[in-house]
């Protein structure tokens, strides 16, 4: 089994580091360079900036934030939100940001996956999917929504796992699932959404939306298959620290970077 990476995320909006439960009743949870900073010296493999607001807000995502939290860090670092050309990844990268995030984006435009991998390489371009559960489908299915920083988002009639398969067809790199129905709840990952998307899919793919024990982003590499977990309320309030996290991963025969 290769080394799983544990990756805190940081939702961004107005400069601030924020918390929602389903994108909703978003609380303050810090500086976003500030809590770069000390992820990076936890121990973090990653770190994962997103302008959630930017897409729903019609704007471009903040590079001075992102320029701030790189000089910071010095591990990898994903930008995503708001980002809608090939131009729009060249700025980011040069901020200092290693890969960039499309969601939204991609949906509206799949092209631009394409774009992004023939000009920067498909390691530099992760796919970042926001899926809720269909009710009432059997087998389980998932539908794909869009513009849900701005609180529910938009339902696109699209298919989780075709658009998963189709991502990294056009050449999507990495591919972050995040759970819907789960995201801020801290009740667990939707580990049938992860395992599914993961059996798919030849590229790492990152659980998202859930985190609220170390028993969840256990079960979100045995059982969901995932290659990375990110979280972000776990971490924020401090519920536990990386080296926590790791260090039960560990005791728990995953293979992690302490």
């Amino acid at each position: 089994m290769l080394t799983k990476r544990i990756i805190p995320c940081l939702d961004v909006t107005g400069g601030r580091v924020v918390k929602g439960i389903k994108y909703r009743n978003l609380q303050d949870a810090g500086d976003p360079v500030e809590l770069a900073a000390f992820y990076n010296e936890q121990g973090a493999d990653e770190i994962v900036f997103y302008d959630i607001t930017a897409s729903s807000d019609g704007r471009e995502t903040m590079r001075d934030v992102v320029e701030r939290t790189a000089d910071q860090v010095f591990i990898p670092l994903t930008v995503g939100g708001g980002l809608r050309t090939v131009d729009d990844m060249r700025r980011m990268l040069e901020a200092g940001a290693d890969k960039v995030s499309i969601n939204t984006a991609a949906v509206l435009d799949p092209d631009l996956i394409t774009h992004g991998a023939e000009r920067f390489g498909s390691q530099c371009i992760v796919l970042s999917m926001d899926a809720k559960r269909i009710p009432d489908e059997h087998p389980l299915r998932w539908e794909i929504f869009t513009h849900t920083g701005a609180g529910g988002g938009k339902a696109t009639g699209r298919d989780a796992l075709e658009w998963a398969v189709q991502a990294v067809e056009l050449g999507a790199g990495e591919i972050v699932v995040n759970s819907i129905d789960a995201d801020g709840t801290q009740t667990g990952y939707d580990v049938e959404l992860l395992r599914t998307i993961s059996e798919a899919v030849t590229v790492p793919v990152v659980a998202s939306g859930g985190a609220g024990t170390m028993e969840d982003l256990y079960q979100a590499v045995i059982r969901g298959k995932a290659d990375a977990v990110l979280a972000a309320s776990i971490f924020h309030y401090g519920t536990y620290s990386i080296r926590e996290v790791k260090d039960y991963l560990a005791s728990r025969g995953i293979p992690v970077r302490l």
